[in-house]
């Protein structure tokens, strides 16, 4: 199989490898990132420029093809038809603008689909014919691996856990909907139940951490207090880990995966939530005393995850 680049969209980042596909094990020859920046046109300007970055690096070597994962539903024609976390840009058909405007073959995913196929060829699900990998981020996502092969649907679209109902009433989500299981087991759901038990007179050394502003608590000030040894905030981590669990059951209802894997910038504090998760997993599942146990293990392959995923589909798919 060729070099190829692979190219992954993020909220704050868009970041991009080179990889030699016959021996990917090795990791990315080369990588570049720049800020994810608004709109469409600025978003397919800072792609291109991103690949040019590390084409530079690889050069006189060049690639065969380019891959790119992007949150949100992506057809399977490479157009990102809905991106809650991407606002203002809809119906953008980013496969065929790279190709115009960079003159290689291009195939466009689900950023999770990306980072599902590399952990089962170069990570934790490696091996596994059947997985499911959910990233915790900004938002929450889902890559499927079925047959040994991605699963994405009739459309393209399967993948999207994180926008399941979980609570009617609850949080709005950047979808327009009220209740996504994002809003409380993501990276923006522990902000959120951050706040709540900061509102409630709780949390204490999580607000002092925010500078006194209740309304001002983010993730990163409860994992820090949690890590101090903080209860109240390691309360809140328990809450989180509940919350996911509540998630990756129905999953695994669904799907009867032999490895759930999770990934995303959350994962990095994946100690302090992992426990309780695994606990409430357990009794969430529906008779697991009498089905196979269903491992949930942490994401091996970082945070270049969707773009090594994609630069590895750019070339199979090519």
């Amino acid at each position: 199989m060729p070099r190829t680049v692979g190219v992954d969209i993020g909220g704050t980042k868009v970041l991009g490898v080179a990889l030699d596909c016959d021996a990917p094990e090795h990791g990315p020859l080369a990588e570049a990132r720049r800020p994810t920046p608004r709109g469409a046109e600025a978003l397919v300007a800072t792609v291109a420029a991103v690949v040019g970055d590390v084409l530079e690096q690889v050069a006189p070597s060049g690639v065969a093809a380019l891959g790119v994962g992007l949150p949100g539903l992506v057809d399977h024609d490479g157009v990102l038809r809905f991106g809650p976390n991407l606002p203002g840009i809809v119906d953008l058909d980013l496969e065929q603008a790279l190709a115009i405007n960079l003159d290689l073959p291009v195939v466009v995913d689900n950023d999770a689909n990306c980072a599902a196929w590399a952990e089962h060829r170069l990570g934790a699900a490696a091996g596994r014919d059947h997985a499911v990998l959910v990233t915790l981020g900004t938002g929450i996502g889902a890559g499927l691996i079925t047959d040994g092969r991605p699963f994405t649907g009739a459309h393209g679209m399967a993948g999207e856990p994180g926008h399941m109902i979980v609570d009617p009433g609850g949080p709005r989500c950047p979808c327009g909907r009220r209740g996504c299981w994002e809003r409380y087991a993501s990276g923006s759901g522990l902000g959120f139940l951050a706040r709540e038990a900061a509102l409630a007179g709780r949390a204490d050394q999580v607000v002092a951490l925010a500078g006194g502003d209740a309304e001002m608590v983010r993730g990163e000030h409860v994992t820090t207090a949690a890590r101090r040894g903080d209860a109240e905030a390691l309360a809140v981590m328990d809450s989180v880990g509940g919350w996911v669990a509540v998630g990756l059951a129905t999953l695994v209802n669904s799907l009867d995966p032999e490895v759930v894997v999770l990934g995303g910038g959350l994962v990095t504090e994946v100690d302090l939530f992992l426990t309780p998760t695994r606990m409430a997993f357990g009794e969430l599942v529906l008779a697991s005393a009498h089905r196979p146990e269903v491992p949930i293990v942490a994401a091996t392959t970082g945070e270049r995850a969707g773009a090594l995923g994609a630069a590895l589909l750019a070339a199979e798919r090519h």
